[in-house]
């Protein structure tokens, strides 16, 4: 008789997700996921074929979070700081499917797609069909790069990191509806 399965790959998935955000990358190894989900590492191939695997499996399920919080509106500065409050929640996760590193494993393009469908959404509604993408890349792409800096410290400057929050959501959204 076949011994009972002591983890599944959903266990097994988030609890590297925690220790991405816990130990960042170069902590999430396949040994550490094993002793959080109480299995040895061995068994763990069982589910994955390996780190590689496992971190792509990561950035999926944080672009299908991703996804799930963007469709619940349409409103372009709630997506926004839909997206914001996912960087500031998970930020090892955020900076893993926005900015991650040479080398690293990357999510299979559909979760990519289903992520930025709402934002594409946006996109057609502020600046027409035909430009739907180039919108959606530059709320994108500002967006993460705010949120990467601000996650990495970069704004030492003093100021109101929230007020330059909404000062730049304001104007890049309404730049792009013009």
């Amino acid at each position: 008789m076949p011994t009972p399965d002591r983890t599944s790959l959903d266990e097994i998935v988030a609890a590297a997700a925690d220790l991405l955000e816990q130990e960042g990358l170069a902590g999430l190894t396949m040994s550490a996921v094993a002793q959080r989900v109480g299995v040895r590492a061995p068994s763990l191939y069982k589910r994955v074929d390996g780190r590689d695997q496992l971190i792509r499996l990561v950035a999926e399920a944080t672009l299908q979070e991703l996804a799930t919080r963007l469709a619940q509106t349409d409103d372009p500065r709630r997506m926004l700081d839909t997206l914001r409050a996912l960087g500031h929640e998970r930020p090892a996760a955020f900076q893993l499917v926005m900015t991650p590193g040479a080398g690293t494993p990357r999510p299979r393009p559909e979760f990519g797609v289903r992520a930025s469908e709402p934002v594409l959404q946006v996109g057609r509604r502020l600046a027409g069909e035909e430009n739907a993408l180039e919108a959606a890349r530059t709320v994108t792409a500002w967006a993460a790069g705010f949120i990467s800096m601000e996650l990495n410290g970069g704004f030492n400057l003093g100021g109101d990191v929230d007020a330059a929050w909404d000062f730049g959501a304001t104007r890049v959204l309404r730049a792009i509806a013009d």
